[in-house]
């Protein structure tokens, strides 16, 4: 194993005991760590174990519980609504998965509204479970301030991810998206700044509404939205149908990770549709497999050297990783990480 790679059991591991050194229970601590560390290895280290320091800062100043005891205020057997109590994101997020399927399997089709929540890392952690488990899924969120409405200056909106899995007769047997209605990921930008790099042109405006390739102006400034005024539009309805519906906060109401002190009051949304109901899990399954054949089999412009199905790039670089020895840590990363060991007073057996 190279010297700046971890492997991701060692990762995990030291996830969740920083986690119960805060109250987290046993099995919660590992399905968060866990979270984390698969976002590293899918390459999307905006959302893996750079995030630990944030989710310990609220759990030390209580703005999120260490216990997580979400409650069921409405159940009509294919529908149910439950309050999160300002308890884990992930925690609440998977639990909303595991309602959310065995409602698909009993009623064809399963939604779970979540409200008073935090923060639940990446996406298709969840719906990539739901597909595993035989279902086409989809999850939206809302998030705090980061996007401005079309036109304007000013954070109101959050990035409000979603995500949607299926399953398919692939190597990972999921196809999935987990798409950010910004240009990138705020968390992007983070690991950026920890990496010491410049930002892309078109990913956001500092304070003043200039662009900006300096990751600190862009954290202070606004992230533009991805496709223009497309991506703001669809934010606006991912806050409706993960706070609005859900009756969670909306809009400059949502408080996030990044502050240690301020309960999030994030809400998210969980549909799950059990592929059996709808036709033969056979047909299906041939019919994604011919999709991803016609796809992938498209001829190619001159700079292309493959089409990749959604999903694909994050199966190939958890391979990938994996055969290189682990998760590749950015330097502040791993820095903050051992910090954080320190305060714990914990070791750290990933350095």
């Amino acid at each position: 194993m190279s010297d700046d790679r971890v492997k991701p059991e060692a990762l995990a591991n030291f996830g969740s005991r920083v986690l119960q050194t805060c109250g987290v229970p046993a099995a919660d601590a590992d399905l968060v760590a866990d979270s984390l560390v698969q976002a590293d290895l899918w390459g999307h280290q905006s959302h893996g174990m750079l995030r630990l320091p944030w989710y310990v800062a609220r759990l030390r100043s209580g703005a999120m519980t260490a216990t997580t005891t979400p409650e069921t205020l409405m159940d009509t057997g294919a529908l149910a609504l439950i309050d999160g109590h300002d308890g884990i994101g992930q925690v609440l997020t998977e639990h909303a998965r595991r309602e959310a399927v065995a409602r698909a399997r009993a009623h064809g089709v399963g939604v779970v509204g979540v409200r008073n929540s935090n923060h639940f890392g990446t996406a298709m952690y969840y719906t990539r479970r739901a597909a595993h488990d035989g279902c086409v899924s989809i999850l939206t969120t809302n998030a705090s301030p980061a996007m401005a409405p079309w036109g304007g200056r000013e954070k109101v909106l959050g990035t409000n991810p979603w995500s949607i899995a299926a399953p398919a007769p692939t190597g990972g047997g999921v196809v999935a998206v987990d798409i950010a209605n910004t240009a990138v990921a705020r968390g992007k930008i983070y690991l950026a700044r920890n990496k010491g790099e410049t930002i892309p042109d078109g990913w956001a405006i500092d304070a003043d509404g200039h662009p900006t390739t300096d990751p600190g102006k862009a954290i202070d400034g606004v992230i533009l939205p991805m496709a223009g005024h497309k991506g703001y539009a669809i934010t606006f309805m991912m806050d409706i149908l993960s706070g609005a519906l859900t009756g969670s906060r909306t809009g400059s109401d949502v408080r996030g990770p990044y502050e240690a002190d301020k309960a999030s009051g994030a809400g998210h949304l969980f549909l799950a549709i059990d592929v059996a109901a709808m036709n033969s899990r056979e047909d299906y399954l041939a019919s994604v497999g011919a999709l991803i054949d016609e796809v992938k089999s498209t001829p190619l412009v001159p700079d292309a050297d493959e089409i990749f199905y959604p999903g694909e790039l994050e199966d190939r670089a958890e391979r990938d990783n994996l055969a290189a020895g682990g998760v590749a840590l950015a330097p502040q990363t791993r820095d903050d990480l051992v910090d954080l060991a320190t305060e714990a007073g914990i070791t750290p057996d990933f350095s």
